[in-house]
């Protein structure tokens, strides 16, 4: 009946004001009715309602406030607004639909993910610019998109308004009267109940029968023993990368192993503070970056390229550090690491492998690098041949560190020790230069005075 009513209240308001405007020559628009039916200002509309229809009119305005009915004339208001695919890098043009996390007529928030286009290099997600309802999704899972391609239209304004409608109050139930049939359980209830029946003797329980044996025969697993999955395209490239390295590179391994007492020692006694003061743990990756970094400086080869008939030597020294993602290896890149502090190595090594770990790393990030440190140690690796990472001409690998028996002084002691690998390019690089870098290295490592003292 309230509805009935708002409704026919709201049509006669509407056209009255109509004629109003019409004889006024429409100079501002909704004026009376602007703030009721537009911008959901409930007070307004009910002075603009008693304004018209005196107490009937200000009853219905409330009763349309709270039944929500101010919704879809502001989403008049809202624009839809098409999500494109941004760019992704001077060298990625184009990317495949990875996931599609929302779906049509899905409410989005602003920033929230929309899309994930998965390129050679790194997952970008694609987010909504602002509030609103996702209109249409423009493309599937596994699509080729482009940079500046539509991906989805999202009508910005739409959710903002729907969460920002009062929400509807419920209306006060109605006491009905009483049934006959209540009235006669009331009446019999108050009477004495009459005195319980005498128990009968219960009879004997019967037998249990012996257990059965549960014992069966497993059935032979039927249907397909194997699955077929779609390479990804970041997984192709890694292929590519790595295959392309073996055809061109002359890649040789050297191997040698440090002695991690001193640089175990020395986080053990320093750990506490280094937290304390830095705010993050200090491990052995800084080492071994700074030790790489000051090597590189004294082997400039290791950290040249070829290009063409030309040797390209690197002034400046950037290295990259392999990080397993959920996704694929990706490298991200410490920019002049010869420059930065073991506490400033450490706090961008754990912010790049959370990126990475998350999937929010920009290609700006994983860009350039003249040299690559990979630590299989962390799953228990204990040797390996790593593969250059193009267009680099080395790469220094890391394994796990064991207890192993060692000659000191001429006495056996049990030493943690670690195997490091260098592989780099023969073209380019010789074995005396290859030998030198990881020697220093070792030295660097077991050692950390001299990096400080520059001997």
């Amino acid at each position: 009946m309230r509805g009935r009513l708002a409704r026919e209240v709201i049509g006669r308001a509407v056209r009255l004001q109509n004629q109003k405007l019409e004889a006024e020559g429409a100079k501002g628009g909704v004026r009376l009715f602007g703030s009721w039916l537009l911008t959901k200002n409930v007070e307004a509309g009910r002075s603009a309602a008693k304004a018209v229809f005196g107490t009937q009119g200000a009853m219905a305005s409330s009763w349309v406030a709270r039944h929500g009915m101010l919704r879809s004339t502001s989403a008049a208001f809202s624009s839809v607004t098409t999500i494109e695919v941004p760019p992704m890098g001077d060298s990625i043009t184009e990317g495949s639909i990875a996931t599609i996390e929302k779906a049509a007529g899905d409410s989005v928030a602003e920033d929230e993910v929309v899309v994930q286009v998965e390129t050679d290099k790194v997952t970008i997600d694609i987010r909504s610019p602002g509030a609103g309802v996702i209109e249409e999704i423009l493309v599937a899972e596994e699509d080729t998109v482009v940079v500046g391609q539509a991906v989805a239209k999202v009508n910005l304004g739409a959710a903002g308004a729907e969460s920002a409608a009062p929400a509807a109050e419920p209306e006060e139930p109605v006491a009905e009267a009483p049934k006959a049939e209540e009235v006669k359980v009331e009446a019999a209830s108050s009477a004495p109940p009459p005195p319980p029946p005498p128990k009968a003797k219960s009879a004997p329980a019967p037998p249990t029968p012996p257990a059965q044996s549960t014992t069966q025969t497993a059935a032979p697993v039927t249907g397909p023993r194997e699955r077929r999955v779609k390479l990804t395209r970041m997984r192709k490239r890694i292929s590519e990368r790595l295959k392309g390295a073996q055809n061109t590179y002359a890649m040789l391994t050297t191997f040698n192993e440090i002695d991690m007492t001193n640089l175990m020692a020395l986080r053990k006694k320093y750990k506490d503070e280094f937290i304390e003061e830095h705010g993050v743990k200090l491990g052995f990756m800084s080492a071994f970056v700074k030790a790489a970094a000051d090597a590189l400086q004294k082997v400039p080869a290791v950290n040249a390229v070829i290009d063409g008939d030309d040797i390209v030597y690197k002034d400046y020294v950037d290295i990259s550090i392999a990080v397993a993602s959920p996704k694929g290896l990706v490298v991200p890149v410490l920019r002049d690491a010869d420059k930065m502090s073991f506490a400033g190595i450490e706090k961008t090594i754990s912010m790049l492998g959370q990126k990475a770990r998350d999937g929010t790393m920009s290609i700006d990030e994983m860009a350039g690098g003249t040299f690559t440190i990979t630590n299989g140690g962390v799953f228990g690796s204990l040797l390996s041949t790593p593969i250059i990472n193009p267009p680099q001409s080395a790469v220094l690998g890391m394994h796990a560190t064991n207890m192993r028996p060692m000659v000191v002084d001429g006495e056996i002691k049990a030493r943690p020790m670690m195997y490091v690998a260098l592989t780099y390019d023969h073209r380019l690089i010789d074995g005396r230069e290859a030998v030198t870098f990881l020697k220093r290295i070792k030295e660097v490592v077991e050692d950390p005075a001299r990096v400080v003292l520059d001997i």
